[in-house]
Formats: structure tokens, sequence, C-alpha cells
């Protein structure tokens, strides 16, 4: 927390993200891309296919929380309680109730507004519930991130039957924009196949792997976040290779 909500490194990534993508979206725009960065229905990580775009007019789709919003009025209250499991309910009640306790991330209210004066829609897909739609929009507007319609630019967990899982809004989108650009702080946030029972080591193998690691930082743009999520998985021994561990030589040694 002292690092993503405190510190001017979190602050200076979170700039530089923001950046990068309305730099990238700039070049996409004059280049009119044949594809989508949203893979397609079938796709995996290894075989990677994009919807097409044909005609289609440019969106850029985002993940809420921790993306676009940091939810500071909620990791305070977690920051003084510790030792207290997350809880639905609780965040259901913030939803509702803490639109007024947000920053947007560092960078985000400028680029959001560059990317629309570039006639790019900005969509939001988020896995926050379909029961807070009216405070979620809300809270956007209000944090100078929106405008955010439900089921139009805003995307919500409930819209269809999947749980929290994004593809399937992703590929509705698809089907009436060409995204050029998506942004989040969970690999989930560009294809839900991360968390296909992916051990960590496989996800970060997949990361590293072409050509998907060729869409990071053109197409896929990556947040911080430290604090929560599908990346803080892994004990020593998933996360440590055994043929990189080192401990101090007994005294004497050389």
């Amino acid at each position: 927390m002292q690092y993503l909500y405190g510190s001017g490194e979190a602050a200076a990534e979170s700039v530089q993200m923001w950046q990068g993508l309305v730099s990238y979206a700039e070049t996409q725009v004059r280049a009119r891309p044949s594809a989508s960065v949203i893979l397609d229905e079938g796709a995996t990580l290894a075989s990677p296919r994009f919807v097409s775009c044909g005609a289609k007019p440019f969106a850029a789709v985002f993940d809420v929380d921790e993306t676009v919003l940091l939810n500071l009025g909620f990791e305070y209250d977690d920051a003084t309680h510790p030792g207290r499991r997350y809880d639905e309910k609780r965040w259901q009640e913030w939803e509702r109730t803490g639109g007024g306790k947000v920053d947007a991330t560092p960078g985000a209210t400028k680029a959001l507004n560059a990317l629309r004066q570039l006639g790019i829609t900005v969509i939001f897909n988020t896995n926050r519930s379909v029961e807070t739609a009216d405070s979620t929009a809300k809270t956007l507007t209000d944090a100078g991130l929106g405008p955010a319609v439900h089921k139009q630019t805003l995307w919500l967990k409930g819209d269809d039957n999947t749980g929290g899982l994004k593809d399937v809004r992703r590929w509705w989108i698809a089907d009436k924009y060409c995204v050029i650009a998506m942004g989040g702080d969970q690999l989930g946030d560009f294809s839900d196949l991360f968390n296909a029972g992916l051990a960590p080591a496989a996800r970060r193998t997949a990361v590293m792997s072409a050509p998907i690691a060729a869409k990071f930082g053109a197409g896929w743009f990556v947040l911080p976040n430290p604090v929560y999520g599908t990346a803080l998985k892994g004990g020593i021994d998933q996360v440590f290779p055994a043929d990189k561990r080192w401990t101090p030589p007994v005294s004497g040694e050389k």
C-alpha cells in the first residue's frame, strides 16, 4: 500500500503508462489497424488470434479499480484493520458509498480526455457489480474519468453469466468497436486465459513468450498493483527457481 498509494515511484509508473498508451493510440488511429487487441474466441496464448476491425470506430477498454481509480478510502479501512480478510459485502458497500474517497490514477484523466479528442471511445470493463452500476458510473464521472453509461461505455460483472470473467464482455465490445488499446492492473484485464488454472511460473512464462510478449506496450498496457489480485500468488518454491537460490558461504569458505 505504501508503494501503490503513497510513492512517487508508483505515480511515475502510472504517468509513464498513460503517456505511452496515448502515444500508441495516436499511431494506431493514423495507421487504421486490421485487427483489434482483443483475443478472438477460440484463440490461445500460444496461438493468439485477434478480432478483426473492418471499418468499426475506435475504442480503448479499461479496467476500473487500481487502473483508472485508486480506492484510497477502502484501502485506508483495510490498512487500519490489519489481518482482516476480504469481504464481498463490505466491498459492495464501498462501491455504493465510497465514491468521494477515490482518486484517479496519476495521468489517467489527461490520457482519457486525450483519447476522446482523438475520436476514440473510452469503455470501462470492470468486475464491479451490476447492482451498483449507478454508483460506479457516478464515481467515474465525479473523478473526472467519465462519461460512463451502463451497457454502452460501462460493462460490469452481472451483465453476462460468466461471473468474474471478462472475455464475453470484451467480445461484445469488439463486435461494435475496433479496440486499439487496453489497460489494466491484472492479466485478466487482457484475457481470461491468463487465469485458466495456470500456476504462477506458467503465467510468467506466457507473458514473456512470443507472440504475446509483443502486445505489452503495443496495445496492452499494465499498471502496477502490489496490493491485491492474481499477481500475489506462489510460495517460496514457486517464486524462486532452485538453480537461482543463494545462501551466504560458511565463514572461512570462498
